[in-house]
């Protein structure tokens, strides 16, 4: 048996090789007809920031695609949010632990103090997220993906499962990162995501909700609604004007509809507003939803954007793309 194991792990490694090799000859040669498209539907707004930020750091720890790793919490646990048993206490049936459902003996072996509290926590997502990306480069990811997550969960059916999330979340047509359909793409996949600056920023916008509002504040104890978007995405690394008029001509625009986390998006409200000088901004981050600071006498909160007064969406990290690109191109 384990001479038969070991042939078809060398078949699978030669597989991919040659999987590898065409990608780079013939565009989306990977996984048969559009290669590297999203699943209808799918995007990473499903996935919550914290859970994001460590999918795309423990990626680029372990050289391994961020949205591998966040289709295995997808699969296992939902990102934590589970209710059945041994996601947050206690195992499964069959013993398995945590967001990332390891087995007691595997996490002896690969468990990992990723939040470096001096603990290994299955149950954090800290911990148990760096874990799995230390487990799947032990099976031989990111070039023999599929043995690594065989090995994960002896499922042929799971390893399907997993690597069609993984491509729908690589695509991410509602959400950050985005990569463009076929590019960097190996056995089918995109490579690591060019920015995290909009995960950053939903998450620096979030950790101030309930804060109040006060006209012309920029934080840390109050905010406007530029002065919000202004230092969410001054904590991401990315610089913009201030005030809301400036930053919708700022933009890139995007098309209603595209529109993705970490846009921004501007409404036609307030005194001395007009179609090129919105008065009110907030922050998208999916499902209809932007985190917002509306008027004197209210909150950071989230609300729906969809109303009558929607002007329209801009993407700030397209700037940042473009400013790499460009760094890249003087090189």
């Amino acid at each position: 048996m384990p001479l038969v194991i070991g042939a078809a792990a060398a078949l699978l490694g030669l597989v991919a090789v040659l999987i590898v090799a065409l990608g780079a000859v013939i565009p989306g040669f990977g996984t048969g007809s559009g290669a590297c498209q999203p699943a209808a539907g799918e995007s990473t707004a499903d996935i919550p920031p914290t859970y994001l930020n460590l999918y795309l750091k423990a990626g680029r720890d372990y050289g391994i695609g961020w949205h591998i790793l966040a289709a295995v919490g997808k699969a296992e646990s939902d990102h934590g949010r589970g209710t059945g048993p041994g996601v947050s206490s206690g195992g499964n049936s069959a013993g398995a632990a945590g967001p990332m459902q390891f087995l007691p003996g595997t996490w002896a072996a690969f468990g990992v103090d990723g939040d470096r509290d001096g603990r290994r926590d299955v149950y954090d997502p800290a911990d148990a997220i760096p874990a799995a990306a230390r487990y799947l480069k032990h099976g031989g990811a990111p070039r023999r993906v599929r043995a690594a997550l065989f090995q994960y969960n002896h499922s042929r059916a799971y390893v399907d499962k997993v690597l069609k999330q993984a491509r729908a979340y690589a695509q991410g047509r509602a959400g950050e990162p985005e990569v463009a359909a076929g590019a960097g793409c190996a056995s089918g996949f995109p490579a690591l995501p060019p920015s995290q600056a909009a995960a950053r920023a939903i998450a620096y916008a979030r950790a101030q909700l309930g804060k109040p509002y006060v006209w012309g504040a920029t934080g840390p104890r109050a905010f406007d609604c530029s002065g919000l978007t202004y230092a969410a995405y001054r904590a991401a690394g990315i610089s913009i004007p201030r005030v809301s008029g400036a930053q919708w001509r700022h933009g890139p625009h995007v098309p209603n509809g595209r529109e993705q986390p970490g846009d921004l998006v501007f409404f036609n409200s307030g005194p001395g507003t007009s179609t090129n000088n919105p008065g009110h901004v907030g922050l998208v981050i999916g499902g209809g939803k932007m985190v917002a600071a509306p008027h004197t006498g209210t909150v950071v909160q989230v609300q729906s954007y969809r109303r009558s007064t929607l002007l329209g969406f801009t993407r700030p990290t397209a700037h940042q793309r473009a400013e790499t690109t460009a760094r890249e191109a003087g090189r």
